[in-house]
């Protein structure tokens, strides 16, 4: 009688390192997917007003200056070319006007981004110079073109 004679079976093995790697890009994957948004601690359900007015309207608007991309600036809404010397004398009739009525003059800086920067520093000097204290720039929003 021939007995047969088994080979043993080797027990199967786990490679560790495979799956380690794919639960590495699942956690990647999540990571990458997932939308972190900032939850407010608690909403406001405020209420509503047909009279209600835009946020700033009541306070006197900003002076604004802009400086278009060869450095040539503009004061005011209907963005009058002025040299600096104009410029200067515009913001301290603005500033004693301002004064006059009772309100702090402000000013807004409105840049072309290629715009040279020695020309934005020369408006924030000319601000100082009239004693504007509160100076903004107007930017636009990253998503919009």
């Amino acid at each position: 009688m021939r007995f047969l004679v088994r080979k043993r079976r080797t027990a199967p093995a786990v490679i560790i390192v495979a799956l380690i790697d794919v639960l590495i890009v699942l956690v990647i994957f999540l990571l990458v997917t997932t939308t972190f948004k900032q939850q407010p601690s608690f909403k406001l359900a405020l209420p509503e007003s047909t009279k209600a007015l835009k946020e700033g309207a009541g306070e006197n608007p900003p002076l604004i200056v802009s400086i278009d991309a060869g450095g040539g600036l503009r004061f005011g809404a209907e963005s009058l070319p002025l040299t600096q010397e104009q410029l200067r004398s515009r913001l301290l009739a603005a500033v004693e006007k301002s004064r006059a009525s009772g309100q702090e003059a402000k000013l807004a800086v409105r840049a072309d981004k290629n715009a040279p920067w020695g020309k934005v520093v020369t408006v924030m000097d000319l601000a100082k110079e009239a004693n504007i204290k509160i100076l903004s720039a107007f930017t636009k929003d990253a998503g919009k073109p």
